[in-house]
């Protein structure tokens, strides 16, 4: 007998249609579309072409016009200003409408982009909708990144007005963000027309009229409607870490990406409207983008905004204190926190000062869940905990224990099962189907599902080169894995140079352009090494070039500085270490994959490649020189 989990899979890949225009009934419409999916232009898809609707509409308006507009849309808890404050859904059209007209009044209309560099505050959900009420595409910066990494994207996005605040704030130390905003903006040849600058009583922020505006002008600002736009037209674009150190710029379009977001807060994280969803994210990461802001508010659900770290000093207990308080239904968060929580308090003393009854499930994604964490939470919390994998392009779960479908038995280190809408299949290099337990790589047979991406912005070409060249009628994720004869999924490691730190998407490529930019530095690699906490660490090998008369203590610590003040300190860049070589190819590549097994498998045997056995000997001392031990297989800082 089949269950729910697999009638929908099925019809999902037979009737993929069928399936998405039922649950589009789901979505206000203004004008239905033409067709569901248009493959016109492969692997070009589309869906709804046709179709006219608002994301914000959809989000605010349509559940204040059911006559919801007293349920809290957004609880804000900010320990690090000690604030709680609950926003309804009345109070947030209000406030998004307002700010819409703000932005309206500052010359922003359907299809301009508008770029966010925000805290996690409420104001930066806020300011995400006023961009989809306006039909303008927002594009938001994580707030770590420093001023040259926000200048790439400005000169991307080219954004008519840019939205920040007077400042960030991380557990005790305040960093004002508008000096870094003024220098970004100086090194971009784009120059926005306005920023508009919500000022915390933290920081006053310096303003420059006419090009800067306060944030309090909205409240002068006339409300402005919902702007019917295209569903296949851009809701937002999020950059994500590129190999060449170009960032790709995601796109996602309105229809597709409401139907598929609505659709998985019931189907996947089994939430009913007016319950309690927690992403512990941040608005800059996609998580944030799909399940802090969109996904729970189209579902009717109330969604919260922390600001602050949930976990480390000063309480490892912060999770449960605001599970209990805020009776949150479901919990989405990286292992790397549960990780922490699990070195700080092992036996789960504090979970027992905390009435966590409301809590049905806890989801894990970001990064791999090593299985002492899945198992380790599962004991204490008593729910289903549920890994799943999904990427910034896909915008929402590859793979998952669909609880509102199925609940399917949990094998550790498998996030389970393809969800619904994704064929997704494992091949060998000659591109033949690996059997199951077979290693591959892991990829997509078009077309793939709504509320994915359909191109990057402004760079077509290198979105079908990134992601469909390589496997004809396939999206390759750039993960390599497996399935097993239970068709459970296992996703093993990276097959391009992404690493993954504490579930932020980063690249070693791009870190090794800023190393190789130091004068003293002839070569460089960088690899990511295994850690307990973070669940990967970027680690640095650099060759120095002859005749240098610094130390290496001292270049090194030149290099850790470059690294943290070109990327930002999102790159947890601090492990960097002088060699006199790299190990190389004949014909003179670095063996970056040789230094990464090394660095992970203490009974790695040399290859045969490697002219020089000194050569590993050498990066093998690097890496116990800078505290790294194989046998524990984890970075100590």
């Amino acid at each position: 007998m089949t269950n729910a989990y697999q009638q929908a899979y099925e019809r999902s890949l037979t009737d993929p249609e069928g399936f998405w225009a039922e649950a589009a009934k789901d979505i206000h419409w203004y004008k239905t579309w033409d067709k569901v999916l248009d493959d016109s232009r492969k692997p070009f898809y589309r869906w709804f072409t046709g179709g006219e609707v608002n994301t914000c509409y959809n989000a605010i308006d349509r559940h204040v016009k059911a006559g919801r507009g007293a349920q809290a849309a957004i609880i804000y808890d900010s320990p690090v200003t000690d604030t709680v404050k609950t926003i309804t859904y009345d109070e947030l059209k209000d406030q998004v409408s307002r700010f819409a007209g703000l932005l309206r009044g500052l010359g922003v209309d359907k299809g301009d982009r508008v770029l966010l560099y925000m805290p996690m505050v409420a104001e930066a959900v806020v300011a995400m909708l006023a961009c989809a009420r306006l039909g303008a595409v927002h594009s938001v910066v994580f707030g770590g990144f420093a001023s040259n990494e926000l200048a790439t994207r400005i000169n991307d996005a080219q954004p008519k007005v840019i939205v920040s605040a007077s400042c960030g704030i991380e557990t005790a130390r305040v960093i004002p963000y508008k000096p870094l905003l003024d220098h970004a903006i100086e090194l971009a040849d784009h120059k926005p027309a306005h920023t508009v600058i919500l000022q915390r009583p933290q920081v006053a922020a310096a303003m420059t009229a006419p090009r800067d505006v306060d944030w309090a002008e909205a409240a002068k600002a006339d409300p402005a409607d919902c702007v019917p736009v295209a569903a296949t037209d851009p809701l937002y674009i999020l950059y994500t870490s590129g190999t060449t150190g170009q960032p790709k710029g995601v796109v996602r379009d309105n229809g597709g990406h409401m139907v598929a977001l609505k659709w998985t807060m019931k189907n996947v994280y089994n939430i009913e409207p007016g319950q309690v969803f927690w992403a512990a994210s941040d608005v800059g990461w996609v998580v944030g983008h799909s399940y802090i802001c969109y996904a729970p508010l189209l579902h009717g659900a109330t969604t919260v905004v922390y600001e602050g770290k949930p976990v480390g000093t000063p309480d490892a207990g912060a999770f449960w204190r605001m599970i209990s308080q805020h009776k949150i239904t479901a919990l989405f968060t990286a292992p790397t926190a549960f990780r922490a929580i699990k070195r700080e308090d092992p036996n789960a003393e504090l979970l027992g000062k905390y009435d966590m009854s409301c809590l049905k499930a806890l989801f894990l994604a970001g990064e791999r869940s090593d299985p002492d964490t899945i198992k380790w939470a599962q004991t204490n919390l008593k729910v289903p905990v549920v890994d799943h994998w999904w990427q910034t392009e896909t915008g929402w779960a590859i793979a998952a224990n669909c609880l509102g479908l199925h609940e399917f038995p949990v094998k550790p280190g498998s996030p389970t099962k393809a969800a619904p809408g994704w064929d997704l299949q494992v091949l060998d290099e000659g591109h033949h189907s690996c059997k199951p337990g077979q290693t591959g790589s892991l990829v997509v047979k078009l077309p793939l599902p709504p509320g994915t991406f359909y191109t990057l912005w402004n760079a077509e070409d290198r979105f079908f080169e990134s992601y469909m060249a390589e496997y004809p009628g396939f999206y390759k994720t750039a993960d390599a894995g497996m399935i097993d004869e239970d068709g459970y999924v296992y996703v093993m490691s990276r097959t391009d140079d992404i690493i993954n730190v504490a579930g932020h998407r980063l690249s070693t490529g791009q870190m090794e352009e800023v190393l190789a930019s130091h004068p003293d530095v002839a070569e460089c690699a960088v690899i990511g090494v295994a850690d307990q906490l973070k669940g990967q660490l970027p680690l640095g090998f650099i060759c120095l070039k002859a005749g240098v008369t610094k130390s290496d203590e001292q270049v090194v610590k030149e290099a850790v500085k470059l690294v943290r003040e070109t990327i930002g300190p999102v790159a947890a860049f601090k492990s960097c270490t002088v060699v006199k070589r790299l190990p190389k190819t004949r014909s003179g590549k670095i063996l970056r994959g040789t230094m990464q097994k090394i660095a992970d498998n203490q009974d790695y045997k040399m290859p045969a490649t490697i002219d020089d056995p000194a050569i590993l000997e050498e990066i093998d001392e690097s890496l116990q020189s800078i505290g790294y031990s194989k046998a524990r297989g984890e970075a100590v800082e």
